[in-house]
Order: structure tokens, then C-alpha cells, then sequence
């Protein structure tokens, strides 16, 4: 078994990619930036690629080369973590960049369904599990998070398609982890509330002691994607799971 896992650097990817060495699964980790700590824990089962996933054109030249066919060649199950993604831009119509909001649907859409289809494409043969991390604002609208409810909509709607087409081998949900305490949560925390009128909930369950630790998290995850019942609800909240 190999793990893919996007945005491993930090926060919940982070915390995924770690739980998935300590079980001792092979793990090829796509982030802007390169981790020397994680790699040096385990120079042997951790890859790791610097690569800009809000970049198109990057990705797709890099799919097109042969180091993701090298990574998933020769294994019969294949794990795809979509973790990576931006709540940015935030705020109504008004005050958002166009461009943000080109990089936000590129890293937290597009991003996520070419790594499904070339995952899928060269690792034919294999048990293939894609698991993109959703939220509960992709089934929940909120003001100033237009761009975020649109894209993380779009993944649970992806997942439902791509169940509804059976691939054979190819099992997929997009799952809401729940409000975890990492440097995202910060930064809704940080936000103008003329921007964020929901801003003082998120500030109300960091002084409640609320937020769940990323490891934890990560564990809850990795397990629901490894048990028997994955890719049975293609759309599932990890907070009715437990």
C-alpha cells in the first residue's frame, strides 16, 4: 500500500502523512514547501514533491512526466488524500480578487479531480481509494464564504459522480473532518467580521476548547479510509462516524 497526500507540510495533511508512516505505508507528499523534519524521521518512506497545486499548468506538466507512474508502480492498493486547499478569499463580491479566487478554485478543485484521474488512469489494476477532505461549508452556506462553499460543493459532488460511475477498484468519498486547530482556523479567526460576519463562532470554539487536535483528526481519517465500509457514502461528516 502507498499514500499520496496533498499539503503535507502542515496543519491536517501534516498530521495524515505522519499517521500514515507510523503505520509504515509509503507516503508521496505534494506541498509548496519541502519538510527536512519529516524527512529526516523517514528518509525511506517518505517522497516529497515542491510543487504549487493552485498552479494548473504545473501540475498538469508535472502529471505528464513519469514520477507519479514510478511512485504507484508495482503496488495493488493506492491511497489519494486531496488535503490541500485555501479558505481565501474571503468577504462578499465586493472584495474579491478575481485571481484569488482563480487560485482557490484551481487548488481546491481542479487540483483534487487531476490527481483522481491520473491516480485512477496509471495505477489500473489496483485498489484505489480517494478520500478528499471536505467541509461542512460545502453543505452549509455562509456569508463571506462564497469561493469556500463553492469549491468544497464541488468535491462532494464529485465524489457522487465518480461513485455513480463504478470504476472498477476505485472507491471514493469526500469527507468533513469537523473544526480542526490548525493555522486555517487561526486565520478565519483573524478575519475582519465585516468580511466574516460568522468570524465570533469560530473565535467562541477556540476559547471553548472545541477544536479537535490535527492528530487526532488525522487518526479518525486514516482509519475511516482504511475500514472495510470505506466509499459506502460517497459524501460522509467523520463527526457521525465515530
Amino acid at each position: 500500500m502507498k499514500a499520496i497526500v496533498t499539503g503535507h507540510t502542515k496543519g491536517l495533511g501534516e498530521a495524515i502523512a505522519s499517521d500514515l508512516l507510523t503505520r509504515d505505508i509509503p507516503v508521496l507528499g505534494l506541498a509548496r514547501t519541502f519538510s527536512d523534519a519529516m524527512q529526516a524521521r523517514c528518509p525511506g518512506l517518505l517522497s516529497q514533491i515542491e510543487i504549487d497545486l493552485a498552479d494548473a499548468n504545473a501540475l498538469g506538466n508535472w502529471l505528464a512526466g513519469s514520477a507519479l507512474r514510478h511512485f504507484l508502480a508495482g503496488d495493488n492498493a493506492i491511497l489519494l488524500i486531496n488535503n490541500a486547499g485555501v479558505v481565501q478569499p474571503v468577504g462578499t463580491l465586493l472584495d474579491q480578487d478575481p485571481l484569488a479566487v482563480a487560485r482557490a478554485v484551481t487548488l481546491n478543485i481542479a487540483a483534487p479531480m487531476m490527481l483522481s484521474a491520473a491516480v485512477v488512469a496509471l495505477s489500473q489494476g489496483a485498489e484505489r481509494r480517494i478520500l478528499h477532505v471536505s467541509s461542512g461549508a460545502g453543505r452549509n452556506a455562509y456569508p463571506g464564504w462564497s469561493v469556500y462553499c463553492a469549491t468544497k460543493a464541488a468535491l462532494d459532488q464529485h465524489a457522487r459522480a465518480v461513485a455513480l460511475d463504478a470504476v472498477p477498484g476505485v472507491r471514493i468519498c469526500s469527507l468533513a473532518p469537523g473544526v480542526i486547530d490548525t493555522d486555517m482556523q487561526a486565520e478565519i479567526r483573524a478575519t475582519p467580521p465585516e468580511r466574516f460576519p460568522l468570524r465570533e463562532r469560530f473565535v467562541e470554539l477556540e476559547r471553548a476548547g472545541e477544536l479537535s487536535p490535527p492528530q487526532q483528526t488525522a487518526r479518525a481519517v486514516v482509519e475511516y479510509m482504511l475500514g472495510t465500509g470505506f466509499g459506502r457514502e460517497p459524501v460522509d461528516d467523520l463527526r457521525t462516524t465515530r
